[in-house]
């Protein structure tokens, strides 16, 4: 199925790794231009070369931490003046640190809102903006399972989670007469790297060896494994894609059934 999204530019945040990174590299698959976005400049730059060494040369790297709203405006500015603006937004940087909730403290919570909720606001803001302007635009954002089934390890980053679902419904209905769509998928535990931050903190709570916890959280899943990067990345690309037209403030579960919910 064509996609219908060559030459479409799309900055990807979190994208010099896991569902970031595989969501860029199917975007270039597609014919897009993709901007990577990463706050680390050595594995940012690895991703970048990985991609382009896989034949993708459409494909820029800025390094900026987005927690700071002024340097996400910058970057934007940057990457905009590169490879022209912005068409698409899928936002997969920050994670909140897991803590079991007994380590928890004040400043827990505000760290994750700082980690997972402003780094996705500080550039959704001025992207959709933008977007608005012109008259067209999509937005996705990979949150997490964590702000719809809480859980005593992600207590701080589901609130975080939780706060971009309203933000992703909201901004939907507000920008939808601009042109805009904004949607969300919510992975469950997925293959990357980050997850082995949860699986450590599981393991404390629980006071089990990770290998046990990895194994028991694959044995939940009613489709026998634990997602793959692609997997999310495959979603996100069709939710940014004019075959999904009318799919706006969608928030979509991707946890393979095993939390059965109507919603």
């Amino acid at each position: 199925m064509d996609l219908q999204l060559t030459g479409k530019h799309v900055l990807v945040t979190g994208g010099s790794r896991g569902i970031g990174l595989a969501c860029a590299r199917e975007f270039l698959r597609e014919g897009a231009k993709v901007s990577l976005v990463g706050r680390t400049a050595a594995r940012l730059q690895d991703a970048v070369t990985q991609l382009r060494t896989e034949g993708h040369d459409a494909v820029r790297g800025h390094g900026v931490d987005l927690g700071d709203a002024s340097a996400a405006l910058a970057m934007l500015d940057a990457a905009e003046a590169e490879l022209g603006p912005i068409d698409i937004l899928v936002n997969s940087a920050g994670a909140a640190r897991r803590t079991p909730f007994g380590e928890l403290e004040p400043q827990a919570w505000q760290d994750a809102m700082q980690a997972k909720f402003f780094t996705y606001i500080n550039v959704m803001d001025p992207v959709i903006k933008r977007m608005g302007e012109r008259g067209e635009g999509a937005i996705v954002n990979v949150i997490g399972m964590g702000g719809k089934v809480a859980t005593p390890t992600h207590l701080a980053g589901g609130a975080a989670n939780a706060a971009l679902m309203l933000a992703t419904a909201g901004l939907a209905t507000a920008y939808g007469p601009h042109g805009v769509r904004v949607n969300a998928v919510n992975p469950s535990l997925t293959l990357t790297d980050r997850m082995a931050e949860g699986i450590a903190a599981d393991a404390r709570l629980r006071s089990k060896s990770e290998e046990e916890v990895l194994r028991d959280a694959q044995a939940r899943m009613p489709l026998g494994r634990l997602a793959k990067p692609e997997d999310i990345a495959n979603a996100v690309v069709f939710l940014c894609s004019p075959r999904a037209a009318y799919i706006s403030g969608a928030i979509v579960s991707m946890d393979g059934a095993a939390t059965p919910m109507v919603v």
